[in-house]
């Protein structure tokens, strides 16, 4: 299997037309059709289906399609990353970040790196934990900010400090009615949205393990890529969701949050290579140093 390959097998499940597709890729439809062809004998299974009109992705053929997307992606990122550090001399630090450590006060940290270091290139990824790990040991980032806890012998991992969950609820829910705290025993009746969907394990099974310590098993109705959709499906009247307290700071006109009655916290995680003494790294470290003591959070002491 090849990136050729794989880029051929997503302009046909994009077209759902090989005649299309081969269109679009400026080859003739027999090399395409055979591309597929070895494709789906390498894998050993079927990708596409060929009986209906127009084609359809198998159950593999879906599960490829989201796999070929996120390596493909992070093949743009790294060509994007190379043709910018030869085209300047500039030092670089680059950043991965889980969505959801936007809401908890990493823009003010990025400022501060900014300003104090105008000189650095700085770079942001979103990504997952799991693919911070990874990217670390590769050096396609200097630092992660994620919240799964991991354990590798090439990555060391500081909490930074664990944030208080709290359950986001539709405005005209019964819930929302009024500011008591919600128990973990009444939201588990509701119908969930938990996030992401993939991949696992996340921040998803944060929330799904805190039910199940307090004997219950949630009822999932949604599982959404990214928190913003939870948050919308939320609006919607489709669930409830637990979400980190940060995201209180957004989206209020149609939705409300509530305290739970249970302590529940999820941590923010800063994560960089074990043998990264970087001035970079050191910088961003005392930023955090600073800006949690100015902010009233106990200073992170690296593990």
């Amino acid at each position: 299997m090849d990136l050729k390959q794989l880029r051929y097998f997503l302009v046909v499940a994009s077209e759902r037309n090989f005649t299309r597709a081969a269109e679009r890729l400026h080859i003739a439809q027999p090399p395409l059709s055979r591309a597929i062809q070895r494709l789906e004998e390498e894998v050993g299974g079927t990708l596409i289906d060929r009986q209906v009109r127009p084609l359809r992705l198998t159950p593999l053929g879906l599960l490829l399609q989201e796999q070929a997307l996120q390596i493909l992606g992070r093949m743009d990122d790294m060509q994007a990353m190379v043709k910018t550090a030869v085209a300047t001399e500039r030092r670089r630090f680059t950043i991965g970040f889980v969505a959801s450590t936007i809401y908890a006060r990493l823009p003010e940290l990025i400022r501060a790196f900014r300003a104090q270091a105008p000189d650095i290139e700085l770079t942001l990824i979103e990504s997952t934990t799991l693919d911070q790990i990874t990217a670390l040991k590769e050096g396609r980032i200097d630092v992660g900010f994620g919240r799964i806890r991991f354990d590798d012998p090439a990555i060391r991992r500081t909490v930074l400090r664990n944030e208080r969950l709290v359950v986001a609820l539709p405005l005209q829910h019964p819930l929302a009615r009024d500011s008591e705290p919600v128990s973990l025993h009444t939201l588990a009746a509701e119908p969930q949205i938990i996030y992401p969907r993939s991949p696992r394990p996340s921040y998803a099974d944060q929330v799904l393990s805190l039910f199940r310590d307090y004997g219950h098993e949630p009822q999932i109705v949604h599982e959404a890529r990214e928190l913003q959709i939870a948050i919308g499906l939320v609006a919607a009247e489709e669930g409830v969701a637990l979400v980190p307290e940060s995201v209180t700071r957004s989206r209020s006109h149609d939705v409300t949050y509530r305290d739970l009655v249970e302590p529940a916290v999820s941590p923010i995680i800063m994560s960089h290579r074990l043998d990264d003494s970087s001035a970079e790294l050191q910088l961003m470290s005392a930023i955090i140093a600073e800006r949690y003591s100015v902010w009233g959070y106990p200073v992170p002491q690296p593990r």
